[in-house]
Protein backbone atom coordinates (compact mmCIF):
# COMPACT_ATOMS: atom_id res chain seq x y z
CA UNK A 1 0.00 0.00 0.00
CA UNK A 2 1.45 3.36 -1.00
CA UNK A 3 1.18 6.58 0.96
CA UNK A 4 -1.17 7.99 -1.69
CA UNK A 5 -3.55 5.03 -1.29
CA UNK A 6 -4.37 5.67 2.37
CA UNK A 7 -8.09 5.76 3.18
CA UNK A 8 -10.06 5.94 6.39
CA UNK A 9 -10.79 2.20 6.12
CA UNK A 10 -7.13 1.23 6.27
CA UNK A 11 -6.28 3.89 8.84
CA UNK A 12 -7.61 1.39 11.37
CA UNK A 13 -4.23 -0.34 11.25
CA UNK A 14 -2.43 2.84 12.27
CA UNK A 15 -2.25 4.02 15.87
CA UNK A 16 -4.05 7.36 15.77
CA UNK A 17 -6.05 9.15 18.47
CA UNK A 18 -9.66 10.20 18.10
CA UNK A 19 -9.54 13.16 15.75
CA UNK A 20 -12.45 15.53 15.05
CA UNK A 21 -12.88 15.08 11.30
CA UNK A 22 -15.46 17.30 9.62
CA UNK A 23 -16.39 15.92 6.22
CA UNK A 24 -17.58 18.35 3.55
CA UNK A 25 -18.63 17.95 -0.05
CA UNK A 26 -17.76 19.97 -3.15
CA UNK A 27 -21.10 21.76 -2.90
CA UNK A 28 -20.44 22.96 0.66
CA UNK A 29 -19.45 26.61 0.84
CA UNK A 30 -20.16 27.31 4.51
CA UNK A 31 -17.21 26.64 6.80
CA UNK A 32 -17.90 24.26 9.69
CA UNK A 33 -18.57 26.24 12.85
CA UNK A 34 -16.27 24.01 14.88
CA UNK A 35 -13.35 24.85 12.59
CA UNK A 36 -14.01 28.60 12.80
CA UNK A 37 -14.27 28.40 16.59
CA UNK A 38 -10.96 26.52 16.75
CA UNK A 39 -9.23 29.18 14.69
CA UNK A 40 -10.64 32.00 16.80
CA UNK A 41 -9.61 30.15 19.96
CA UNK A 42 -6.02 30.24 18.75
CA UNK A 43 -5.80 26.63 17.63
CA UNK A 44 -4.34 24.97 14.55
CA UNK A 45 -6.46 23.14 11.98
CA UNK A 46 -6.12 21.29 8.69
CA UNK A 47 -8.34 21.92 5.66
CA UNK A 48 -8.28 21.46 1.87
CA UNK A 49 -7.27 24.06 -0.66
CA UNK A 50 -7.08 23.85 -4.44
CA UNK A 51 -3.44 22.72 -4.26
CA UNK A 52 -2.81 20.69 -1.08
CA UNK A 53 -4.17 20.34 2.43
CA UNK A 54 -3.18 23.31 4.56
CA UNK A 55 -1.91 23.45 8.13
CA UNK A 56 -3.42 26.67 9.32
CA UNK A 57 -4.10 29.23 12.01
CA UNK A 58 -4.92 32.92 12.26
CA UNK A 59 -1.91 35.12 11.48
CA UNK A 60 -2.62 37.24 14.58
CA UNK A 61 -2.37 34.38 17.09
CA UNK A 62 1.34 34.19 17.86
CA UNK A 63 1.14 31.04 19.97
CA UNK A 64 -0.73 29.24 17.20
CA UNK A 65 1.79 30.40 14.61
CA UNK A 66 4.59 29.01 16.76
CA UNK A 67 2.63 25.79 16.99
CA UNK A 68 2.53 25.57 13.20
CA UNK A 69 6.32 25.93 13.08
CA UNK A 70 6.66 23.17 15.68
CA UNK A 71 4.23 20.77 13.98
CA UNK A 72 5.97 21.27 10.64
CA UNK A 73 9.40 20.96 12.28
CA UNK A 74 10.12 24.14 10.39
CA UNK A 75 12.74 26.61 11.65
CA UNK A 76 11.24 29.95 12.67
CA UNK A 77 13.83 31.52 10.37
CA UNK A 78 11.81 30.27 7.38
CA UNK A 79 8.74 32.43 6.57
CA UNK A 80 5.26 30.94 6.39
CA UNK A 81 2.95 31.49 3.40
CA UNK A 82 -0.37 33.23 3.98
CA UNK A 83 -3.79 32.72 2.38
CA UNK A 84 -6.12 35.63 1.64
CA UNK A 85 -9.87 35.40 1.13
CA UNK A 86 -10.05 37.76 -1.85
CA UNK A 87 -7.69 39.47 -4.31
CA UNK A 88 -8.85 42.82 -2.95
CA UNK A 89 -7.12 41.97 0.35
CA UNK A 90 -3.71 42.27 -1.30
CA UNK A 91 -3.29 45.98 -0.62
CA UNK A 92 -4.06 45.55 3.08
CA UNK A 93 -1.20 43.10 3.67
CA UNK A 94 1.35 44.19 1.08
CA UNK A 95 2.91 47.49 0.09
CA UNK A 96 5.07 48.94 -2.68
CA UNK A 97 3.47 46.52 -5.11
CA UNK A 98 5.05 46.39 -8.54
CA UNK A 99 3.04 46.51 -11.73
CA UNK A 100 4.09 42.91 -12.32
CA UNK A 101 2.67 41.82 -8.96
CA UNK A 102 -0.69 43.41 -9.69
CA UNK A 103 -0.75 41.93 -13.17
CA UNK A 104 -0.07 38.41 -11.88
CA UNK A 105 -2.64 38.71 -9.11
CA UNK A 106 -5.27 39.87 -11.59
CA UNK A 107 -4.42 37.02 -13.93
CA UNK A 108 -4.02 34.05 -11.58
CA UNK A 109 -6.01 34.78 -8.42
CA UNK A 110 -7.89 32.91 -7.17
CA UNK A 111 -5.46 30.18 -8.07
CA UNK A 112 -2.27 28.26 -7.44
CA UNK A 113 0.12 31.21 -7.54
CA UNK A 114 1.93 32.50 -4.44
CA UNK A 115 3.27 36.03 -4.80
CA UNK A 116 6.24 37.08 -2.69
CA UNK A 117 5.69 40.78 -2.02
CA UNK A 118 6.74 43.40 0.50
CA UNK A 119 4.67 43.00 3.64
CA UNK A 120 2.64 45.79 5.15
CA UNK A 121 2.69 46.65 8.85
CA UNK A 122 -0.45 44.51 9.31
CA UNK A 123 1.53 41.33 8.63
CA UNK A 124 3.14 40.02 11.85
CA UNK A 125 6.90 39.68 11.75
CA UNK A 126 6.69 36.16 13.20
CA UNK A 127 5.05 35.04 9.96
CA UNK A 128 7.83 36.48 7.81
CA UNK A 129 10.71 35.46 10.09
CA UNK A 130 11.33 39.15 10.61
CA UNK A 131 11.93 39.72 6.93
CA UNK A 132 10.45 42.44 4.71
CA UNK A 133 8.50 40.11 2.39
CA UNK A 134 5.64 37.64 2.62
CA UNK A 135 4.19 34.99 0.32
CA UNK A 136 0.50 35.64 -0.34
CA UNK A 137 -2.07 33.58 -2.21
CA UNK A 138 -5.83 33.51 -2.80
CA UNK A 139 -6.81 29.83 -3.09
CA UNK A 140 -9.26 28.73 -5.77
CA UNK A 141 -11.33 26.79 -3.27
CA UNK A 142 -14.66 28.21 -2.09
CA UNK A 143 -14.64 26.51 1.30
CA UNK A 144 -11.07 27.61 2.07
CA UNK A 145 -11.90 31.19 1.16
CA UNK A 146 -15.10 31.09 3.19
CA UNK A 147 -13.11 29.85 6.17
CA UNK A 148 -10.70 32.78 5.86
CA UNK A 149 -13.59 35.23 5.63
CA UNK A 150 -15.23 33.70 8.70
CA UNK A 151 -12.00 34.04 10.67
CA UNK A 152 -11.86 37.70 9.69
CA UNK A 153 -8.10 37.71 9.03
CA UNK A 154 -5.74 35.91 6.63
CA UNK A 155 -4.64 32.42 7.63
CA UNK A 156 -1.29 30.71 7.60
CA UNK A 157 -1.42 28.38 4.61
CA UNK A 158 1.53 26.01 4.71
CA UNK A 159 1.15 22.41 3.57
CA UNK A 160 -0.09 19.96 6.21
CA UNK A 161 2.98 17.77 6.37
CA UNK A 162 6.09 17.61 8.49
CA UNK A 163 9.51 18.31 7.03
CA UNK A 164 10.53 15.75 4.45
CA UNK A 165 7.14 14.03 4.20
CA UNK A 166 5.10 13.82 0.97
CA UNK A 167 2.73 16.60 0.00
CA UNK A 168 -0.73 15.95 1.51
CA UNK A 169 -3.29 15.53 -1.26
CA UNK A 170 -5.89 13.97 1.03
CA UNK A 171 -7.00 14.42 4.62
CA UNK A 172 -5.89 10.86 5.33
CA UNK A 173 -2.31 11.64 4.37
CA UNK A 174 -2.30 14.67 6.66
CA UNK A 175 -3.78 12.63 9.51
CA UNK A 176 -1.13 9.93 9.31
CA UNK A 177 1.62 12.53 9.35
CA UNK A 178 0.49 15.27 11.77
CA UNK A 179 -3.23 14.80 12.43
CA UNK A 180 -2.81 14.06 16.13
CA UNK A 181 -1.31 17.52 16.67
CA UNK A 182 -4.20 19.71 15.49
CA UNK A 183 -7.61 20.65 16.83
CA UNK A 184 -9.81 20.01 13.78
CA UNK A 185 -9.47 18.45 10.34
CA UNK A 186 -11.80 19.28 7.45
CA UNK A 187 -11.95 16.44 4.93
CA UNK A 188 -12.96 17.70 1.51
CA UNK A 189 -11.64 14.81 -0.54
CA UNK A 190 -8.60 14.76 -2.79
CA UNK A 191 -7.31 18.20 -3.74
CA UNK A 192 -7.67 19.29 -7.33
CA UNK A 193 -4.07 20.19 -8.19
CA UNK A 194 -2.36 17.71 -5.90
CA UNK A 195 0.84 19.72 -5.93
CA UNK A 196 2.17 22.94 -4.38
CA UNK A 197 1.51 26.40 -5.72
CA UNK A 198 3.99 28.11 -7.98
CA UNK A 199 5.96 30.71 -6.01
CA UNK A 200 7.00 33.94 -7.71
CA UNK A 201 9.18 36.71 -6.35
CA UNK A 202 7.19 39.75 -7.42
CA UNK A 203 9.23 42.36 -5.55
CA UNK A 204 10.99 43.26 -8.77
CA UNK A 205 10.09 43.51 -12.43
CA UNK A 206 10.77 41.18 -14.20
CA UNK A 207 9.54 38.62 -11.71
CA UNK A 208 11.42 35.46 -10.79
CA UNK A 209 9.98 31.98 -10.28
CA UNK A 210 11.22 30.75 -6.90
CA UNK A 211 9.46 27.37 -6.93
CA UNK A 212 7.86 25.56 -9.82
CA UNK A 213 4.40 24.26 -9.05
CA UNK A 214 0.84 23.86 -10.26
CA UNK A 215 1.01 26.80 -12.66
CA UNK A 216 3.66 26.23 -15.36
CA UNK A 217 6.62 28.60 -15.27
CA UNK A 218 6.03 29.48 -18.91
CA UNK A 219 2.51 30.68 -18.15
CA UNK A 220 3.75 32.91 -15.34
CA UNK A 221 6.50 34.49 -17.42
CA UNK A 222 4.44 34.83 -20.59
Amino acid sequence: MSYADLTFSNLATIDTPQIPILRVGPEDTEPPRRAVEALNDGQVIIYPTDTLYALSCRIDRAQAVRRVFAIKRRPTSEPLPVLLADPSDLDAYAEDLTAAARRLAARFWPGALTLVVRRSSRMPGLITAGGPTVGLRVPDHPLARALIRAAGVPLVGTSANSHGRPDPRTAQQAIVDIGNQVAVIIDGGRTRAGMPSTVVDATADPVRVVRAGAIPTGAVLA
